[in-house]
């Protein structure tokens, strides 16, 4: 598991292979659009993703 903070990201979903942007800061738990995986967590700040980071999708 990895904490990131204030980037969007590619996210490979471990269960479909489906590839989600993420948001570093998501507030609410993501889940994957096509099985409903959790890809993410909120942490009341940097969010927990929990699966592969293909890419930074955009720096801020």
């Amino acid at each position: 598991m990895i904490t990131m903070a204030g980037n969007f990201y590619s996210v490979r979903c471990g269960d479909c292979e489906n590839e989600q942007t993420v948001f570093g800061k998501a507030s609410t738990e993501v889940a994957c659009a096509v099985c409903g995986t959790t890809l993410a967590r909120p942490t009341g700040g940097k969010a927990e993703i929990e699966h592969e980071i293909v890419e930074t999708v955009e720096s801020r």
